[in-house]
């Protein structure tokens, strides 16, 4: 019992500092900002289910969400606020989207409800997998755990890419049982991530993988 107490003082302290070794020097504010946005960015994961019960009206859901974020984001651009939106949207904007359109809900819903309408429901899912949980641990692992940035990742970080092609083969192995498949989708998405296209990887990752989950199918 006291070799477990020294272990844990000797571990967890060592843990911490660890931690604390990597995020030192990092804007706590854009990790929070992070943090919220990826919160959101997870929710899409919803749609396969959503869909896998009623998939029309998923679609229409994901339509009339983009549509009325697109509203109510103009809206706050011209000093309208609206309750609890605005808040979240003000919450999740980077320093690059202060006084600008904020893309990325745009983005994320049109990314999902292009796959939901161009592939069927495992392909769709896998893609939508990839977006919601490729992209957004690839971030979120980046922001915190991100040291080495090579000049091929056009600033991306390893640790983040590893984070994005883990997600994304666990999460198609889980819906395909085929891990041929799942490592193309992991590897396909990890490529897209690691582009400098923005939000607009939100529309890039889950149309390409779904696109060469659909090739290897007819493999």
């Amino acid at each position: 019992m006291e070799r477990v107490r020294q272990l844990n003082s000797q571990t967890f302290p060592g843990f911490a500092a660890y931690f604390t070794g990597f995020v030192a020097g990092k804007d706590i504010s854009e990790l929070k900002t992070e943090i919220v946005r990826k919160s959101i960015h997870f929710l899409i994961a919803l749609s396969p289910f959503m869909a896998s019960i009623n998939r029309p009206l998923t679609v229409l859901f994901l339509m009339a969400g983009t549509l009325g974020y697109t509203l109510m984001e103009y809206l706050r651009l011209v000093g309208v606020k609206i309750p609890v939106i605005s808040s979240l949207t003000s919450m999740a904007s980077r320093s690059r989207d202060v006084g600008h359109f904020v893309m990325g809900p745009v983005t994320l819903g049109l990314g999902a409800l292009l796959a939901l309408l161009l592939y069927p429901s495992p392909v769709a899912s896998i893609a939508i997998y990839a977006l919601a949980f490729g992209d957004g641990l690839a971030s979120l692992v980046g922001k915190f755990f991100g040291r080495w940035r090579p000049a091929f990742l056009c600033g991306k970080s390893v640790e983040g890419s590893l984070a994005c092609f883990a997600a994304v083969l666990i999460s198609a192995f889980s819906v395909s049982h085929n891990m041929s498949i799942a490592i193309i989708a992991a590897f396909t998405a990890t490529v897209v991530e690691a582009l400098p296209i923005e939000d607009y990887d939100n529309l890039a990752i889950p149309v390409t993988v779904g696109l060469a989950v659909q090739f290897a199918n007819f493999l």
